[in-house]
């Protein structure tokens, strides 16, 4: 079916973001579109129980949705403009994870919005933005741009009943296993034509597909380019808390047996926070300590992402392993 030239979606309730809470209001404006009655409040208690909490990983808002409410979602990455527009022109607004800059903060960060609407008259989209405002325009390109910093993930909500016509839309990305093949391919084709910023974007987005296809030693590959290009960006554009939100160099390190790098990486990401406060950073460092034979300074790391995010499934698991006790420090 064609794509129309314009479609704006209404019903969804625009909803201004808490302290670091894009995603929990983001995905609170998302169910709202389908008459969800919570805030982003209910949501951010479950999924960031720790209020200083930095980021909320696109799996732990479907997490959410799966076990509080009774609607499904589907989280993919290597989507595009036209399946933004086909998903939005079947009436399904779309969650993006991107980056964001503004002169009140320092330098890049990553956010969330709500996809509602497009124009191709004007090239831009319409998207809610728990920061910026509701309807705000946004032209292609710059969506485009911005959407490569997370390898271009997208979230849809949707009742359970409409499964098969969101598979329908989706086409070939309704297979996890195929989306994810894409967004590598993908990454590997900007790769040979990008350059600045945007490169290290691709290089970092070829590391991430990888990882989740499993090809770990290619995966570290990738991720030692992208960190190579890193110093060449220039400085106030360079996004240096790129580690806040993403844990696919972690993977590729660890199981490649580059634990030291796993140490460093984590060290660096916590040391240049305010409050050190990613659980993910801590858990990978122990994994990396344990390895090591470090296993006192594992069972800190373990305990202390606990004090940032209690009730941490894969730490709980890992302290029993170890039999170790789960009381934080």
């Amino acid at each position: 079916m064609p794509i129309p030239d314009k479609v704006q979606l209404s019903g969804y309730l625009h909803e201004y973001q808490g302290w670091n809470n894009c995603g929990p209001a983001t995905l609170a404006m998302a169910l709202s579109f389908w008459g969800w009655e919570g805030s982003q409040y209910d949501i951010a208690s479950e999924v960031k129980p720790y209020t200083g909490d930095k980021n909320v990983m696109p799996f732990e808002m479907a997490d959410y949705i799966e076990t509080h409410t009774d609607f499904s979602v589907i989280v993919r990455m290597g989507g595009e403009l036209d399946l933004l527009k086909r998903l939005i022109a079947a009436g399904y607004p779309v969650i993006i994870e991107k980056g964001f800059e503004d002169s009140k903060f320092n330098g890049w960060m990553g956010h969330y919005e709500l996809i509602t609407g497009f124009d191709n008259d004007t090239h831009r989209f319409t998207a809610q933005d728990s920061y910026m405002g509701p309807n705000i325009q946004i032209p292609f390109e710059t969506l485009e741009s911005y959407w490569r910093a997370f390898n271009f993930t997208y979230l849809v909500v949707y009742p359970v009943e409409q499964e098969l016509d969101v598979i329908s839309v989706l086409a070939y990305q309704a297979e996890k296993i195929f989306a994810d093949q894409f967004a590598a391919q993908k990454a590997s084709e900007e790769i040979s034509y990008l350059t600045d910023r945007d490169l290290f974007f691709a290089w970092f987005n070829r590391g991430s597909s990888l990882v989740i296809l499993q090809d770990y030693t290619n995966a570290a590959s990738a991720y030692d380019q992208a960190f190579a290009l890193y110093p060449s960006i220039q400085e106030e554009a360079r996004p240096w808390r790129m580690m806040w939100y993403q844990t696919g160099p972690y993977w590729a390190y660890y199981y490649t047996g580059r634990y030291q790098d796993v140490i460093d990486l984590a060290t660096t990401t916590l040391d240049n926070m305010s409050e050190p406060v990613l659980e993910e950073s801590y858990f990978w460092r122990a994994l990396a300590k344990e390895a090591l034979g470090d296993i006192n300074g594992a069972s800190d790391d373990l305990r202390q992402s606990l004090v940032y995010h209690p009730g941490f499934e894969p730490v709980l698991s890992h302290l029993q392993k170890l039999g170790i006790s789960t009381s934080t420090p």
